[in-house]
C-alpha cells in the first residue's frame, strides 16, 4: 500500500499550509482567513512548487460549504433579526440592491453578460461574518446597539446570499434558453426549494430534535457528534439527490432546525473543530483558483472592485442608515463592518464560474478584492474611530455592562454546575459578575448583586468588562479544558492576585490548569470520590 496518495496527501498539504500561512497571518494581527487563502495560492497551479489535486480540493470544499451552511443555520438568531428589523431588513435588501447594480455597472464595461454582471455584483454585496464578528469584538461593540444591528444586517445578507445560491443553478439553466426557459426553470426550482421546505418544517422538525434527543440520552458523547454530523451532511445530500436543491441550502435548513433545540449549543461546541478544519480546506481550495497575476494584468478592473467593496457599499450603508434617522456613530460602524467581503463571496465565484456563468477573471477580481478588502477592515474602522470621535460625544451609554465594585466575584458559565455555585454566591451576598456565552440560557439570575455579560469568556471584550483586574475571585464552570486554559493565563495576567477556581474533567486538566496559574482546579471524579469516602466514615 502507498504511503502516499492523492487525496492524503490534498488533505495534509493544505491543512499544513494553512496552519503556516495562517499563524503568519495571526501574527501580524490579520484574520487567519487571509493566510488560509494564501496558503491555497502556495498550493496552486500559478505558483510554483508544490501544487494540490485541484479535483480533490474541490469536492473537500464541498464538504466544507456544507459544514459552513450548517453553521450559519445553527446560529441563526430569529430573535437578534426581530430585534432590529426596522434598520436591518431595509437595510440590507436596499444595500445588496445597490451594490450589485454596482457590479453589473463594472461587469458591463468589461464586456460580461447580464446573468455574470448579477453574480459578479451579488458576490461584492455581502460582508464575511468572520470579519465582521472579529471586528466588533476587538472593539467591544458586539453587545452595542450599533453591533446589533451591524449583526442583523449580516443575518439578512446570508439569508439573501443562501436564496441565491438555490437560484444560480436554474439562472444557468435557462439563460440558453430565453426569458421564457429562465421563469419556466426558475419556476420548477422554486417549487422544488417549497417542497423541500414544507418537508423540513412538517417532517425534519419532528424526527431531527427527536433523533438528536435519543441520542443525547444514550450518554454517548461519540455517538452524540456522529448524530450531528450525519445530521448536517444527510440532510444536505438528502437535499440536493431527492429535492433537487443545493447542499447549501440543505445544511443551512439542519442547522436552523436544529438550532431550536435545547441541544444546539452542544452540537454546535461537538461539531466544531471538524467544521473549522474543513472550513479552512474550503479556504485553502479557493486561494488554489485564485489567479495572482490578475493584479497585474487587470489593475484597473481590480481597482474598481476595490472601490465598489470598500468605498460604493460603505456610502450606500452609510446613507441608508443615516436616513433612518440613526446617529452617525452607528451609521459610521455599520458602513465599516461591511467594507469588505468574504465567505458567501467565494462560494458564489466559485459557483459562478462552474456554471458558466462568470469569467475566471472575475472570479479572481473577487478573490482579491476579498484577501484587499479584509487586510483594509482594521484600517478602516481605524478611521472611523479616529475622526469619528466629534461624532460619539457619549462614552455611548450602550456600550458595556457597568463596571461592579472592587473585590467581586466573576462567574464563568451558568449550566449546570455554574447554576448552583452562583446561585450559592448571591445567596451569601457577594457582588457576582456572570458571563455566559448564550443569550437564550435559562435560569440567568435578577438579582440586584448580579451583572450578567453575554459573550464567550474566550474574547477580550467579555473579560475586559468583568473587570478582573478588580475581582478578588474568578470561578470558571465551563467544561472546556482548552478554552478554560486560556481564561486562566489571561486573568492571571489581567490580576495576579486574584484566586482562580476552575472546573477540569480530569487529573491531567488539573495539572495544566495549574500550570496556567489556578489556584484549584476541581474533577467531578475526585469530588464524587471525596463526599463517598465522607460518607462511607460518617457514623451511622
Amino acid at each position: 500500500m502507498p504511503h502516499a496518495t492523492p487525496l492524503i496527501a490534498t488533505i495534509v498539504g493544505g491543512l499544513t499550509l494553512a496552519f503556516i500561512f495562517g499563524a503568519v497571518a495571526q501574527r501580524l494581527r490579520i484574520p487567519p482567513l487571509v493566510g488560509y487563502l494564501m496558503a491555497g495560492v502556495a498550493a496552486g497551479p500559478f505558483t510554483p512548487g508544490y501544487v494540490a489535486d485541484q479535483h480533490l480540493a474541490n469536492e473537500l470544499a464541498e464538504l466544507g460549504v456544507i459544514l459552513l451552511m450548517f453553521g450559519v443555520g445553527l446560529h441563526f438568531s430569529v430573535r437578534d433579526l426581530m430585534a432590529v428589523r426596522k434598520i436591518a431588513i431595509p437595510g440590507a435588501v436596499t444595500q445588496i440592491a445597490v451594490a450589485t447594480l454596482m457590479g453589473m455597472g463594472l461587469a458591463a464595461l468589461l464586456g460580461w453578460s447580464l446573468a455574470g454582471g448579477i453574480v459578479f455584483g451579488l458576490a461584492l454585496s455581502v460582508a464575511s461574518t468572520v470579519v465582521l464578528l472579529r471586528a466588533l469584538q476587538e472593539r467591544k461593540i458586539l453587545d452595542t446597539e450599533r453591533g446589533k444591528i451591524a449583526v442583523g444586517w449580516l443575518i439578512v445578507e446570508d439569508l439573501a446570499m443562501v436564496l441565491a445560491l438555490v437560484l444560480l443553478p436554474a439562472l444557468a439553466q435557462g439563460g440558453s434558453g430565453g426569458g421564457s426557459a429562465i421563469w419556466a426553470v426558475l419556476a420548477l426550482t422554486v417549487g422544488k426549494v417549497i417542497a423541500f421546505i414544507a418537508f423540513m418544517m412538517i417532517v425534519g422538525r419532528r424526527v431531527i430534535p427527536w433523533a438528536l434527543h435519543y441520542v443525547a440520552h444514550t450518554g454517548s458523547r461519540e455517538l452524540f457528534r456522529l448524530a450531528v454530523l450525519a445530521i448536517a451532511l444527510g440532510v444536505a445530500f438528502g437535499a440536493a439527490m431527492l429535492f433537487g436543491v443545493s447542499f447549501a441550502l440543505g445544511a443551512f435548513f439542519a442547522g436552523m432546525i436544529l438550532a431550536e433545540s435545547p441541544l444546539s449549543q452542544r452540537a454546535a461546541n461537538e461539531t466544531l473543530p471538524l467544521r473549522d478544519a474543513f472550513a479552512v480546506l474550503f479556504f485553502v481550495s479557493v486561494g488554489m483558483l485564485f489567479n495572482p497575476h490578475v493584479v497585474t494584468d487587470e489593475p484597473l478592473p481590480l481597482l474598481g472592485t476595490v472601490a465598489i467593496i470598500i468605498v460604493g457599499k460603505s456610502i450606500a450603508a452609510l446613507a441608508i442608515v443615516m436616513a433612518f434617522r440613526h446617529s452617525a456613530a452607528t451609521a459610521l460602524t455599520i458602513a465599516a463592518s461591511l467594507a469588505q467581503i468574504g465567505e458567501f463571496s467565494f462560494i458564489l465565484a466559485t459557483m459562478g464560474h462552474e456554471l458558466k456563468l462568470i469569467p475566471a477573471v472575475a472570479r479572481d477580481l473577487i478573490l482579491a478584492g476579498a484577501i484587499i478588502s479584509i487586510l483594509l477592515n482594521p484600517l478602516i474602522f481605524a478611521i472611523v474611530g479616529r475622526y469619528g470621535r466629534k461624532w460619539m460625544p457619549e462614552k455611548v451609554a450602550d456600550e458595556a455592562a457597568p463596571p461592579p465594585p472592587r473585590g467581586h466575584v466573576v462567574l464563568i458559565g451558568y449550566g449546570r454546575v455554574g447554576s448552583l455555585v452562583g446561585s450559592k454566591l448571591l445567596e451569601a451576598g457577594e457582588q457576582v459578575t456572570i458571563i455566559e456565552a448564550q443569550p437564550d440560557a435559562t435560569g440567568l439570575p435578577e438579582n440586584p448583586n448580579a451583572t450578567v455579560l453575554i459573550g464567550n469568556a474566550c474574547e477580550a471584550s467579555p473579560l475586559d468588562q468583568a473587570r478582573l483586574e478588580k475581582a478578588r475571585l474568578l470561578c470558571i464552570a465551563i467544561a472546556e479544558g482548552f478554552e478554560v486554559g486560556q481564561i486562566v493565563e489571561r486573568a492571571r495576567k489581567a490580576n495576579p492576585a486574584i484566586r482562580i477556581i476552575a472546573r477540569a474533567q480530569d487529573e491531567a486538566e488539573v495539572e495544566h490548569f495549574s500550570k496556567m496559574g489556578a489556584d484549584v482546579a476541581i474533577t467531578g471524579e475526585r469530588e464524587i470520590a471525596r463526599s463517598m469516602v465522607d460518607y462511607a466514615f460518617k457514623p451511622r
